[in-house]
């Protein structure tokens, strides 16, 4: 039998017990140019919560009744696809199942001999890709600039910071709880951290680039991003990668007010999803990837167990009780 979450209701506001059901079926015959994919580890993003919205986004919702979307990474148990074998690891958009039957398109093989496989939902996954493609295309990261980065200490901010560095510029990174900011610190090597669970952001981000900042990578929106609007330099640049700060909101998502300082520093402020960049995938992956055999950038996942448990492990997403990736183990 095939365990399953299925959506069942839209939320409003946080995800609750009735948002998702847990549900058994049996596993389906795969066709002609299918294989069978056990799940062994699903990748839980922030993402997922804009996904249940029934609005016009980057991606179709999931549907009421449907699996919830998620990327999965696994084994081949049985294919009649000539690009996928039995036995292959391989990544893509999974659900939140045991096992999954697709044409293959939209996935690719990992190799689980370089790193172990969790790490291909974070550090060398869509993240990891999302850090790389948001900070050096978006961004524009030159040597030598001051590279500010909310949610430092999440799945995409502590690539972001690391990549940073690799780049040799000096890195502030904003995360929540006093070892939140020493992990930043002493094991990825960020310059400075900022605790905005116990210090003002606003005068910190002052105090420690004094003559402000080149880029903000904003991971999560809110009043954070409006203390950031006020620290710019000429010319600097603006990541909209994600808000969680505002995804379980009942109310209209807070926007800055602090956008004119995008006017008189001649600033940009510019959003991108990770789909902007689905043709340059592999380019991101051999980069990245070299990086962490080389030791310059270093993974972690918090990992958790039992798909049972599905709305309470995504739940820790918006509680911060993790640190780097997310990772479900089925």
């Amino acid at each position: 039998m095939n365990k399953q979450q299925i959506l069942r209701n839209r939320p409003f506001g946080e995800p609750d017990d009735k948002t998702w059901e847990l549900v058994k079926s049996e596993i389906p015959e795969i066709g002609d140019g299918e294989f069978l994919m056990k799940n062994e580890f699903i990748s839980l993003d922030p993402a997922m919560r804009g996904w249940m919205n029934d609005a016009k986004s980057y991606i179709p919702p999931v549907q009421i009744g449907e699996v919830m979307r998620a990327l999965t990474v696994g084994e081949v148990m049985e294919s009649q696809n000539e690009k996928f074998k039995k036995g292959d690891k391989v990544c893509g958009t999974g659900g939140v199942q045991e096992y999954t039957v697709t044409d293959g398109k939209g996935f690719y093989k990992v190799d689980p001999t370089l790193v172990p496989l969790e790490t291909y939902t974070g550090t060398i996954g869509m993240p990891g890709l999302t850090a790389y493609f948001g900070l050096l295309d978006v961004g524009q990261c030159k040597e030598g600039e001051v590279v500010l980065v909310s949610g430092a200490a999440g799945a995409v901010g502590s690539v972001v910071g690391q990549i940073a560095k690799i780049k040799n510029c000096t890195v502030v990174g904003i995360a929540g709880g006093r070892e939140k900011c020493k992990y930043i610190e002493d094991e990825l090597g960020f310059d400075h951290a900022i605790d905005y669970k116990n210090e003002n952001v606003k005068r910190r981000i002052h105090e420690l680039c004094p003559e402000g900042i080149d880029i903000y990578f904003d991971n999560v929106g809110g009043e954070i991003l409006d203390h950031a609007l006020t620290a710019l330099r000429r010319k600097a640049r603006v990541v909209i990668c994600g808000a969680i700060s505002q995804y379980n909101n009942t109310s209209a998502p807070k926007g800055p007010s602090n956008y004119l300082s995008l006017l008189v520093n001649g600033a940009r402020m510019e959003g991108f999803v990770i789909l902007h960049y689905t043709k340059r995938y592999q380019e991101g992956l051999q980069a990245i990837g070299k990086w962490v055999s080389e030791g310059k950038i270093k993974t972690h996942e918090t990992v958790e167990e039992g798909i049972d448990n599905f709305r309470e492990v995504f739940m820790k997403l918006f509680s911060g009780e993790k640190r780097g990736k997310l990772v479900l183990k089925v």
